[in-house]
């Protein structure tokens, strides 16, 4: 586990320096990129005994909870908070080991689908049991009431952006 200790320090010689410097707004959100850190980091590890990272995962786990297993590229960048170049290499990469396949639209050449195969969604159907456990790991500390509360702070907070 992350110690936000040295973090909560360097906030305080921060607002010594510069007494204007908001020291909440800033904790949240370092806090949050500690956060992902951890999340990014055992994802990855759980990961590695399947043959995939955590962008990789993403992009799968994005594309099996469509209802068809089928996106676009700029809807699964979208959907996997990707740029688009990342899910160009990712979806390549994916396309390599055999988990999706990319296929022109017979209406408008330029339209590129990808759909998981039959081996991706076996893969993803076959990592999901330690999914489910990370996830439950990750939010041990919080009961389903805070984890109600967060969910909807964080989505207040990412609904600030692009404004």
């Amino acid at each position: 586990m992350s110690d936000f200790a040295p973090t909560e320090a360097r906030l305080q010689v921060t607002r010594s320096k510069y007494p204007g410097f908001p020291r909440d707004p800033a904790a949240l959100v370092r806090l949050i990129k500690h956060l992902y850190k951890e999340i990014h980091d055992e994802a990855n590890a759980v990961m590695k005994p399947y043959g995939l990272n955590h962008p990789e995962y993403n992009i799968l786990m994005m594309m099996y909870g469509s209802p068809d297993n089928a996106l676009n590229p700029s809807q699964l960048a979208d959907a996997a908070g990707e740029k688009s170049a990342n899910v160009t290499r990712l979806t390549t990469q994916l396309c390599e080991k055999g988990y999706i396949a990319r296929a022109s639209s017979e209406d408008d050449r330029r339209k590129v689908t990808l759909t998981l195969t039959p081996e991706g969604i076996a893969l993803i159907e076959s990592f999901l049991p330690d999914i489910v456990s990370l996830l439950f790991r990750q939010t041990r500390k919080l009961d389903a009431t805070e984890q109600a509360q967060l969910e909807v702070l964080l989505k207040k907070m990412l609904a600030g952006y692009g404004e």
